[in-house]
């Protein structure tokens, strides 16, 4: 099918012009009634936050998302695109996207007084239709709103106070189409009154010169619940225009936060085959849940799903690093390349005070070594490792070097006794795979540190622990006694 090129062509062809969230509305209807899914990608909001968007879209609020970072809050508002049409008619050289039946700017309007049926029409995509801004102190109304361009003003011959001479700013460049601004209290106040007037009166002020701009756009913002409150900085006009006010979070489950993990990582490797154990992905990610619950991190701030994402992506790096100095096929990453991701880790957590006296790295490792605890737990629970302890209590260390090829390690660990009998009894490889079982047996010896039934040392060797830390409970009373304040 041919597309208008004229006005008279659209008219012609019967095309019906709706507003946007009336377009938003319908094309949603349609894909439920389809059985479509929504949000591709967007894990564990099925029951929460995808439901409450649906009805905003169906009650056409505009809407804002409540959240700390790294919930996916910017990944949705972005897949409401797909929610528009693929494509809309505009008025050709329209810079808000004018509706060729009912222009909103000079420009239209002269367009279409001067040309009539052979105003010529432009049609634009779905993606242009999108406008996101990060709100940052230093935003003016020139930047969302308009100013007024001089130089404008100055070729065409028109006064200052003519709306030809208008500089339009993003929000009504997202005319009939998805304005969005992301952590919206770091608006200042008057940006903030001027969107308010725009969503109820369609009118705004731009050097002192009043202009009717009624505006069809779908507004979304996205915040910090702790600034979007009566102590933040929102006003609360604007907060009272806002239809529906969406609360993300993050994974309830460390099985869903494992999904989501392995989506968003990169962790294929060209050359090699990767294989992450479920002990050290699941570790992995409960690293994440003990620093969300660890009252040495902020909690306003929140702990990013991208921390078990860079993680695991870090880990699986030292592994390749490994298999490219032993010459090795396969990488499967170790405990020991979590606790070379730790690079990965601390940059992500923002401490408390307690938190700031003990360090991130610190801090981190205690994560490391409580995460492992509690997934060792759900594994080997019921497993018997008394010769592998005895072994250590008699004296024996043993060191697993994180360039040590699956080989050598082998050999070093079929010194420790029923280590490998005992490691092999709850999971279902082979012994013959050598680069997993080493993994597998790293992972017990880890969880064997957590209990405090064998000591860790700063090389990732293992050995006996003293009998004053036996009866202790956690790394952070055994290690940190070296810290003024902990002895």
């Amino acid at each position: 099918m041919n597309k208008a090129v004229t006005l008279g062509e659209l008219k012609q062809s019967g095309y019906q012009t709706r507003s946007v969230k009336d377009e938003m509305r319908t094309n949603l209807i349609k894909k439920l009634r389809n059985g479509e899914r929504l949000f591709q990608g967007i894990l564990g909001y099925e029951e929460s936050v995808i439901p409450q968007l649906i009805n905003a879209v169906l009650s056409k609020h505009n809407l804002i998302f409540l959240g700390t970072r790294g919930q996916a809050k910017s990944r949705i508002i972005r897949q409401l695109t797909e929610l528009l049409d693929e494509e809309i008619p505009i008025i050709a050289g329209s810079e808000i996207n004018d509706n060729p039946f009912a222009p909103l700017s000079a420009f239209g309007r002269a367009q279409i007084e001067l040309h009539g049926d052979e105003t010529k029409i432009d049609w634009v995509k779905r993606d242009s239709r999108f406008v996101e801004k990060l709100a940052t102190p230093d935003v003016t109304i020139a930047d969302i709103i308009g100013d007024v361009d001089p130089i404008k003003a100055a070729k065409g011959g028109h006064l200052l106070s003519d709306e030809l001479t208008i500089h339009f700013g993003l929000l009504p460049r997202a005319n009939r189409g998805i304005f969005a601004i992301n952590e919206l209290p770091d608006l200042a106040g008057k940006i903030q009154v001027g969107l308010f007037n725009i969503m109820q009166e369609g009118d705004v002020q731009i050097k002192g010169y009043p202009i009717r701009l009624p505006l069809d756009v779908m507004l979304v913002f996205s915040a910090n619940p702790e600034d979007y409150t009566a102590r933040g900085k929102i006003i609360t006009p604007l907060k009272d225009r806002i239809g529906a006010e969406i609360a993300t979070h993050y994974p309830k489950h460390i099985s869903l936060g494992t999904e989501i993990t392995k989506q968003e990582a990169w962790i294929n490797r060209e050359g090699f085959s990767v294989e992450v154990p479920d002990f050290i992905a699941e570790t992995i990610e409960q690293i994440a849940f003990e620093a969300r619950d660890d009252q040495r991190i902020d909690k306003r701030s929140g702990v990013s799903q991208r921390f078990p994402i860079t993680a695991l992506e870090s880990a699986i790096s030292n592994a390749e690093r490994r298999a490219l100095i032993t010459n090795e096929p396969e990488i499967v990453p170790r405990i020991s390349d979590i606790y070379a991701a730790l690079p990965s880790m601390t940059g992500k957590m923002e401490l408390e005070y307690e938190g700031e006296q003990i360090g991130a790295t610190r801090l981190a490792k205690d994560l490391i070594k409580r995460a492992a605890g509690v997934t060792f737990e759900g594994f080997f629970l019921g497993i018997d490792f008394a010769p592998t302890i005895n072994w250590f209590d008699e004296g024996n260390k043993l060191l697993l070097s994180e360039t040590a090829s699956a080989e050598e390690c082998v050999m070093l660990l079929e010194f420790v006794p029923d280590l490998i009998e005992s490691t092999l009894t709850p999971l279902e490889f082979e012994r013959e795979n050598h680069a997993k079982l080493v993994s597998a047996c790293e992972f017990v010896l880890e969880g064997l540190y957590a209990q405090n039934k064998i000591s860790r040392n700063e090389d990732g060797g293992f050995e006996a622990v003293t009998k004053a830390k036996r009866d202790r409970r956690g790394m952070i009373y055994e290690d940190f006694t070296d810290i003024e304040g902990y002895n």
